[in-house]
């Protein structure tokens, strides 16, 4: 015999459904907010980086005119 379904437990199960959602909608915003900030984390990497290999290349080009190297 199947189980008859009130109003009383359809709202309760709609609501259920609503709060599953808020919650899995913040934990996608947690997760945007993550990404943000290794986003931000590899950029800082990549400048920090590039800088070292511009100051390697000009400390190198100046050794070789120091020692007269072409």
């Amino acid at each position: 015999m199947a189980k008859k379904i009130t109003i009383d437990d359809l709202a309760i199960m709609v609501q259920k459904g609503f709060e599953e959602t808020a919650k899995k909608a913040d934990i996608d915003k947690r997760f945007d907010e993550v990404d943000k900030r290794f986003d931000r984390i590899e950029n800082i990497l990549l400048k920090q980086h590039s800088d070292r290999i511009e100051k390697l290349e000009l400390e190198m080009m100046r050794l070789k005119e120091a020692l007269v190297i072409k």
